[in-house]
């Protein structure tokens, strides 16, 4: 039982690296003659986008035919599932995207049938008697007509292009060690985390409870997943704030410890009550100013003290002390409470110095500031630029980006993106900044941000990587294939452009409704296509389905050449039943063909991008198509969702909405790679033009060419987040 039980950890784990890294951990086993079944494997794996490299060819060749089988299972399982094509992809519309019905003949077409079906027809007539047409009332509406297996027989087969995707799989090192370079990569992560790669983190540092530990552990949320593990060893817990307590708990509760949802907290052992009770004391001794930090979470502080029952240790007079502020006995005023203190009496410097004692509040509440009292702008530059040294990368990469979208134009929009993704706009009706200060606060951020850089030999540059935003958090995106942060820009070659969605609802009637909003370059005269539009001149919807039990598609195609909008916005609306949160799998994705390619509406290797759909909103927005003045196309990544309604949600019914949050993230500038690049010491830059230097470079790119010399350092999306500074 325990050998099968590492097994299958292995086999996890090795799913994990390769989808995180996009490497095949060096295979071992016993000699052979594996070459055959190692070309088969490669010729099956590009039938999926993806295809190994000379050197993993060439190090399955040399093992068993037994063990390159059993790789070769482990390894399409993966990368199909990476793509979307572990599950079948059914159409509504058995022929689509050819004969698809104008809606109106189609409904009136169904109508007919059920009208003449006894057992159907009285609801009908009902519906219609109350002035209305139930579509789910429709004799075969919203179910499969025909198998999957009728879907393929009527599809021709896909013929190959050139510009498939192909995503190379490179050889790694041993298991056991790619897997402990993830786990330290995202323990050491200088930008938080998203809900998937926090729990694989989970998982990686279970596994390695033994070590290798990381020696930093910048984000706090991080440090929650990885001092649940400490915790079980009865190592020493990285706490130096009240709220990494916190955190903990929530974490040894299975609760959220990025603490946007209320945890919880389960009974917990003595020795673990222990635990937290003294590692709150001890931060509570070192620096009592602390203690400024529970009254922003003090209902969960009491929820926690009744699991902790800190009134049993009197030794740990500092825990006693965070549960008496959290309850009101006692006073302790944050930082944010001290700034505003002095702003009431209209002391902005005295507020900047108060501020900087937290030096990521200050850079945070610097526009501010600069705005209150434009007399004291030369004291809180200054106090911001002894204080810069204490400021995170991301917090300050996170103002420059600022300073980008704030000069002295008024009259834009504000966009405004929670954590999860959630989207509004506002009228920005904030008086301008000096131009002046802008131009120094900025050249001084440029300035620390370029000294927090590694200096680097050779830099290699890719220019599609140039327009990707640089991931200063990981929250609101979806985990998949091809995902961008948001903001970035990437060309679009091809001329048929197909969305997808799939969903598969967990317990109850679930109807996820794809549809793709076009607007003009004023964001305005929309035009969709959804369940109900089914057909334009630029083109078609697979066709609605209303019930998952085993999982549901739907699609849109467009012939980009026949699109007269300057945007096309692709949404999936939530008209009934689970959310997105809730359902047991959903991703939304998009493929790219030559004008001539057929195959079946859903084809692994033309996938360019493949997310899953996660999120507290009922409509998403994962991604929008702009068309340039050079009348080529580009997508741009959104990562929104709308609140909308609890059910019943159209694409007709939000577009106004849709269109605001659009103008938002279109006219907003973004730092990218390219502003980067511009600050990285590099004794020589040269532009990637498909040939491998001859030595050790820096490469910064989509994907990991070929032929690189292994002490390559490489950056690419799947870690572009190492080149945010600490």
């Amino acid at each position: 039982m325990a050998l099968c039980h590492h097994n299958r950890v292995n086999i996890s784990l090795e799913a994990l690296v390769v989808r995180d890294t996009h490497r095949i951990p060096a295979p071992s086993g016993p000699p052979g003659e594996g070459a055959a079944v190692a070309r088969q494997l490669d010729i099956a794996l590009m039938s999926a986008g993806f295809k190994l490299s000379g050197d993993v060819l060439r190090a399955l060749s040399g093992l068993s035919e037994q063990t390159v089988r059993s790789f070769a299972v482990r390894t399409l399982a993966t990368v199909r599932e990476m793509a979307g094509d572990h599950v079948r992809h059914n159409t509504y519309f058995r022929d689509f995207p050819r004969n698809v019905p104008d809606t109106l003949d189609f409904w009136l077409g169904l109508l007919h049938e059920t009208l003449q079906d006894p057992r159907l027809a009285p609801a009908a007539r009902e519906t219609l008697r109350a002035g209305a047409l139930d579509l789910l009332a429709l004799k075969g509406y919203g179910r499969y007509q025909h198998t999957f297996e009728e879907m393929l027989e009527a599809q021709d087969a896909l013929v190959t292009a050139a510009s498939d995707r192909v995503t190379v799989l490179h050889l790694g090192r041993g298991l056991a060690k790619e897997a402990a370079e993830l786990y330290l990569r995202l323990a050491q992560s200088t930008t938080p985390l998203g809900e998937e790669d926090l729990g694989t983190l989970a998982e990686l540092a279970a596994h390695h409870a033994s070590g290798p530990h990381p020696e930093r552990i910048p984000v706090r949320e991080n440090r929650a997943v990885i001092n649940r593990v400490r915790l079980s060893l009865g190592a020493d817990l990285l706490v130096d704030t009240v709220t990494d307590v916190l955190r903990l708990a929530c974490a040894l509760s299975d609760g959220d410890v990025t603490l946007q949802e209320p945890t919880r907290f389960a009974s917990m052992p003595r020795p673990t009550r222990r635990a937290l009770l003294a590692a709150l004391h001890g931060v509570v001794r070192d620096d009592p100013g602390k203690l400024g930090d529970v009254a922003a979470w003090s209902e969960r502080w009491k929820r926690l003290g009744e699991r902790l029952h800190p009134h049993e240790y009197p030794k740990w007079a500092g825990a006693a002390d965070v549960f008496a502020v959290a309850r009101g006995e006692k006073k302790a005023p944050s930082f944010a409470a001290r700034v505003e203190a002095r702003l009431a009496t209209g002391d902005v410097a005295g507020a900047a110095r108060v501020a900087a004692g937290a030096p990521g509040l200050l850079f945070r509440s610097l526009d501010r500031l600069l705005r209150l009292a434009p007399d004291a702008q030369d004291a809180v530059l200054e106090t911001a630029g002894w204080a810069v040294g204490g400021v995170s990368g991301r917090v300050l990469l996170s103002l420059r980006e600022h300073l980008l979208n704030r000069g002295a134009e008024t009259g834009r929009t504000r966009l405004f993106a929670n954590r999860l993704g959630r989207g509004v706009t506002v009228p920005d009706s904030r008086p301008p900044l000096d131009p002046q200060v802008v131009e120094g606060l900025a050249a001084m951020l440029d300035e620390e941000i370029r000294g927090r850089l590694p200096s680097v030999g050779h830099l290699v540059v890719d220019p599609d990587v140039l327009d990707v935003v640089l991931p200063l958090s990981g929250k609101a995106a979806g985990k998949g294939l091809g995902v961008l942060p948001r903001g970035s820009v990437s060309p679009v070659d091809g001329r048929l452009l197909r969305f997808f969605v799939y969903w598969r609802q967990r317990e109850k009637r679930t109807d996820f409704d794809l549809s793709a909003l076009m607007l003009d370059e004023d964001y305005a005269n929309p035009e969709w296509l959804s369940y109900t539009n089914l057909r334009t001149v630029a083109g078609q919807h697979s066709g609605d389905i209303t019930d998952a039990p085993e999982g549901a598609s739907e699609f849109i195609n467009l012939t980009l050449a026949k699109v007269e909008a300057r945007f096309i916005v692709p949404q999936v609306n939530i008209f009934s039943g689970e959310g997105f949160e809730e359902v047991e799998e959903s991703f939304f994705g998009f493929m790219l063909r030559d004008g001539e390619q057929k195959g079946r509406p859903f084809e692994a290797r033309t996938v360019r991008m493949k997310s899953e759909l996660r999120g507290p909103g009922r409509v998403a927005l994962p991604v929008v198509f702009l068309r340039g003045d050079d009348g080529r196309w580009r997508a741009k990544w959104l990562h929104l969702h709308l609140k909308g309604g609890a059910n019943f949600n159209r694409v007709e019914d939000n577009r106004v909405t849709t269109s605001m949050l659009l103008r938002g993230i279109v006219e907003r500038r973004f730092l990218t790679v390219r502003y980067l690049m511009d600050l990285l010491d590099a004794e020589k830059t040269t532009v990637w033009d498909g040939t491998a230097p001859g030595g050790p470079v820096t490469f910064i790119g989509m994907e990991r060419p070929d032929g690189l010399h292994g002490d390559s350092t490489v950056y690419t999306p799947e870690n572009l987040g190492d080149l945010v500074p600490a």
